[in-house]
């Protein structure tokens, strides 16, 4: 998983409230067995019609957004199903950070084992981005993970929090895996070191 200590990207603005994780990716596209591929089905069914072409209403195809890496978004965003395809789409499609007010427990805690920043700031704040997005104040925003701030370079900045155990898997590109590994030399030497009965049990 790639490190997150500090992102600077275009944002785009999705000012909805309760999107869900079907909307995020829809249920028709969950046949890939990789994690890969999905970014061109993220918000499918508000990017495109139904003959599968954009929509130039819908923020993302846009193009004062193309190429958005920030998505600031409006309270619980990423509620309904659990399925982890939902960050997936959005890493896929070159999201590394979410700005919103709430998100859904399960897709927050999805986000941070994939490498994608769910970064929660008071409804005011995600307002007056909102406002600026839309009077083109802000384009961009950095976001500084180490030193939990955002700010536009524009006169707008906001600090916020992260509880340390999942910053500090963000900052080093921590999955569970890698974390697991840590301690692969522990492991081993337990391994090792089973009686010698219970590893014939098991292993037969």
């Amino acid at each position: 998983m790639e490190p997150l200590t500090q992102h600077t990207g275009r944002v785009v603005p999705l000012d909805r409230a309760n999107v869900d994780t079907d909307q995020i990716i829809p249920k028709q596209f969950l046949k890939r067995i990789e994690r890969t591929g999905f970014g061109q089905f993220l918000f499918y069914n508000w990017r495109f019609d139904s003959e599968g072409n954009p929509d130039p209403s819908f923020e993302l195809n846009q193009e004062r957004y193309v190429g958005a890496s920030i998505l600031v978004a409006g309270v619980n965003f990423g509620c309904g199903s659990s399925r982890e395809h939902a960050p997936w789409a959005l890493l896929d499609h070159g999201i590394r950070v979410v700005i919103a007010p709430t998100f859904a427990d399960i897709f927050y805690n999805n986000c941070f084992k994939n490498g994608i920043l769910p970064l929660k700031l008071p409804p005011a704040t995600v307002d007056q981005l909102f406002a600026r997005i839309a009077e083109g104040a802000t384009e961009t925003l950095t976001v500084n993970l180490e030193k939990c701030q955002v700010q536009d370079g524009q006169g707008f900045s906001a600090s916020f929090e992260v509880e340390p155990y999942r910053r500090h898997c963000l900052l080093h590109g921590l999955d569970d895996i890698a974390i697991t590994l840590q301690k692969e030399d522990q492991i081993a030497d337990y391994e090792a070191n089973r009686p010698a009965y219970y590893r014939t049990s098991v292993e037969a």
